[in-house]
């Protein structure tokens, strides 16, 4: 297959903006502050905070969201690397892509439903989401080294990036507009909301088809029964991982991306919670914050991209790195709404260089092999531990301190992972 087609460059980038306005709307942006606002209409506050009682135990419901993407993360961890074999070996990259596609889409639509007194809904509902846009990601980014040559990675994982970025900007955009003349459109705020979620879910389903239109399939084509193929994903697999063994330079890239990604996941997941919790903002304050940081991460990508060709991709991602440990530094020191819009600003910097990690990696493993979408799993595999981890150590520390202190301590991950990164040679 030709490289660096155009066309197909621009449908992989389409996934971005298709698959952004859950990230953003779902996990960031409205959702979170509906939970809260749901969960606090249905179960009260005690001691300024809400609990809920679910297996004998009172919960902080910010504590069972963030377990939420827990174990989503954990679940996806261990089923992606099995089905990124499958998909190298029987050729269904774009077929699992799709399935995990439509299901996180459905899962989407489902939350529209939630209205706080059905909270093991809600919870299910956002966990399937969670398992469905992590899962098609997997096989979305292994697409990248087989549509563009070595050279273009940087620049292409940051067109997907500023596309994902913008795409969920315009789809905040109407929702927020929804949202702040729902008594002009005959409704509340709150069904404001709900039309929005599902809108996120048709969203996803519907942009999503440019990709699936024009990525290639695979060349591989099989008509062995799915236990043969599941066999071979484990052979697949352990191959991968023996070869892995024998890279130093992506074995130490791999423990630094895990330990940065634990502390910078968790507080692009988290940010909009502890806005709604600790600062008590709305969401008619809270999302402009979050459409401003968008603008900014497509600034950051491209100013990113920019950079780790001057200097390489590790210097990029050490600078990087320094910046998010400060972040969180100074996050424990959040006391007003004007320190939570200062420190937004580099957050939403920041967020652009994410796409760096990708281009990295691809990078990093061997060139012109057939096992690009195993590779590509122990990746995801690592990015689902870490943020599983992060959003467990700052659930527990919520619970039983409070979101500043669990802030703070994410500081911790940022000087493990930088440690780790030096170790890996500069890639240009």
């Amino acid at each position: 297959m030709m490289k660096n087609n155009a066309r197909i460059l621009n449908a992989w980038a389409s996934f971005d903006w298709a698959n952004s306005a859950y990230n953003l709307a779902i996990t960031v942006a409205i959702f979170p502050a509906y939970y809260d606002a749901v969960t606090k209409a249905a179960f009260g506050k005690k001691n300024g905070v809400t609990y809920v009682n679910l297996l004998g135990v009172d919960w902080n419901t910010a504590t069972l969201y963030s377990l939420v993407f827990t174990f989503s993360f954990l679940l996806t961890a261990i089923l992606s690397p099995l089905l990124a074999g499958i998909a190298d070996m029987g050729g269904k990259k774009k077929a699992l892509m799709r399935f995990f596609t439509y299901m996180g889409a459905t899962a989407c639509i489902g939350l529209a439903f939630f209205t706080g007194e059905n909270i093991v809904w809600g919870l299910l509902c956002a966990f399937i989401a969670s398992i469905g846009f992590s899962a098609s990601l997997v096989f979305y980014v292994s697409y990248l080294p087989e549509i563009a040559t070595p050279d273009k990675w940087d620049r292409v994982s940051a067109k997907g990036f500023s596309a994902g970025f913008l795409g969920s900007v315009v789809h905040l955009i109407i929702c927020l507009l929804m949202i702040l003349n729902a008594d002009k459109l005959g409704i509340t705020a709150g069904i404001a909301s709900q039309i929005s979620i599902v809108l996120v879910g048709l969203w996803w389903f519907g942009f999503s088809q440019i990709a699936f239109t024009y990525l290639p399939k695979q060349t591989i084509e099989t008509n062995e029964s799915t236990s043969k193929l599941l066999k071979k994903g484990f052979q697949e697999l352990k191959k991968v991982y023996q070869n892995i063994q024998q890279l130093p330079q992506v074995k130490w890239f791999l423990l630094s991306f895990f330990f940065y990604s634990m502390g910078s996941q968790t507080i692009v997941l988290l940010a909009t919670l502890f806005g709604s919790q600790v600062l008590k903002m709305d969401s008619s304050q809270l999302i402009p914050v979050i459409l401003m940081l968008q603008i900014l991460a497509i600034v950051g990508a491209y100013s990113f991209a920019f950079l780790s060709e001057k200097i390489g991709n590790r210097n990029a991602l050490l600078i990087k790195i320094m910046f998010w440990g400060v972040l969180a530094i100074l996050g424990a020191f959040i006391e007003t709404i004007t320190h939570f819009y200062s420190l937004s600003v580099g957050v939403g910097l920041i967020m652009g260089a994410m796409h760096l990690s990708r281009s990295t990696f691809a990078k990093l493993i061997p060139k012109d092999n057939e096992e690009n979408t195993s590779y590509f799993s122990f990746y995801d595999v690592t990015e689902k531990l870490a943020i599983m981890s992060g959003t467990f150590v700052y659930g527990m520390m919520t619970q039983f301190f409070s979101m500043q202190v669990a802030i703070s301590a994410l500081a911790v991950f940022f000087v493990i992972g930088f440690l780790c990164l030096l170790k890996v040679r500069n890639q240009k």
